[in-house]
């Protein structure tokens, strides 16, 4: 297992991008004062003891330094001990709706960044607890796999975008079988589906999953982002139009939400502008049985940055070996050359 002790120097490697552009910049300014003198072969011409590729390999090696100093400064690490851990917890698989009508903003910012909000403080409420994250549309996938690793759960939830699934529309049936089939083979622990969607379920069969769901002990819960009122789907600098060129207005879909919740034995709640969603929330999933779970962990770490330190020792020596001219021998030498 590899890890970063201290990741926040990580955001320090955004100087390396930075660099090459100056380095790009200063490239072409340079290269634009020589067209001043003339031709750029023939000025080179009238350099012979300035190295055309020297510079460059020089500034490779002090920004791989710098490269490397960063990830030293994050304290790189491997665990060397692992153990196991038993958790009281339960399990939740996350379903988001991803498709089009999500990026309407009947709910501030976005039906969709509201969501995205929403399911980042519940799992800043979790402690032992495993989570899983689906997204759908016209089709469904596993985003993550039922984890404990509530980083990783934020960073896949960050990147949800309707662009992830070109095919559109809202297909609820699916996404519920297969939150179903994405959870572990533990016995007795509580396990919940929480689909956050705006109820506009083009495929059927959503009543028919979540029954299946209730059989197997599985509490479905619906999220319905938006209002019954309706908004229209921005796309570019405009809104979603039909074939008749009329505004497309998605409007949330509350009957079928409260029915699918209630034949998955869970709670429909309605999410708005307040925060009143995320408590009632909390306070359902805290209602569910917990169970014990084995987790394997790493519990000792041994540091890496000594491997780094030696690399960036070598590369600032090799930095300093090579020099900017040419090497002064083998200009006389060539020179030499040239007369015979």
């Amino acid at each position: 297992m590899f890890r970063f002790e201290d990741p926040i120097y990580l955001w320090l490697l955004l100087l390396v991008p930075i660099l090459l552009l100056l380095r790009f910049l200063t490239y072409k300014r340079r290269i634009a004062k020589l067209k001043k003198f003339g031709d750029i072969a023939l000025v080179r011409e009238l350099m012979p003891d300035v190295s055309k590729y020297r510079p460059t390999v020089k500034f490779v090696l002090i920004l791989t330094a710098l490269t490397l100093v960063v990830l030293m400064l994050a304290r790189p690490q491997t665990g060397t001990k692992i153990s196991n851990e038993s958790r009281s917890g339960i399990e939740t698989i996350i379903a988001v709706d991803i498709s089009n009508s999500m990026l309407a903003k009947d709910v501030v910012p976005s039906r969709l960044d509201k969501s995205k909000l929403l399911v980042e403080n519940l799992i800043d409420n979790f402690t032992e607890d495993r989570i899983g994250l689906i997204v759908f549309a016209g089709e469904a996938f596993v985003q993550l796999p039922i984890t404990n690793d509530y980083v990783s759960a934020k960073m896949f939830l960050q990147n949800m975008d309707p662009s992830l699934i070109s095919t559109q529309g809202t297909d609820l049936a699916r996404a519920i079988r297969l939150a179903m089939n994405s959870f572990s083979q533990q016995e007795n622990i509580g396990r919940a589906i929480i689909v956050i969607t705006d109820g506009e379920d083009h495929e059927g069969g959503a009543l028919e999953a979540a029954k299946e769901a209730k059989k197997k002990g599985i509490n479905v819960f619906i999220l319905g982002v938006g209002s019954s009122n309706g908004a229209p789907i921005p796309v570019g600098n405009g809104y979603l139009t039909d074939a008749s060129g009329k505004t497309v207005m998605t409007a949330l879909n509350e009957q079928m939400c409260q029915e699918v919740a209630q034949a998955g034995n869970g709670t429909y709640i309605h999410v708005d502008n307040t925060s009143e969603a995320q408590e009632k929330l909390n306070s359902e999933i805290s209602k569910l049985q917990k169970g014990t779970t084995q987790s394997v962990v790493y519990s000792e770490y041994d540091e890496q940055f000594q491997a780094f330190g030696i690399l960036v020792l070598l590369l600032l020596i090799a930095e300093v070996c090579i020099l900017e001219a040419k090497n002064p021998l083998l200009m006389k030498i060539r020179l030499f050359r040239r007369k015979k």
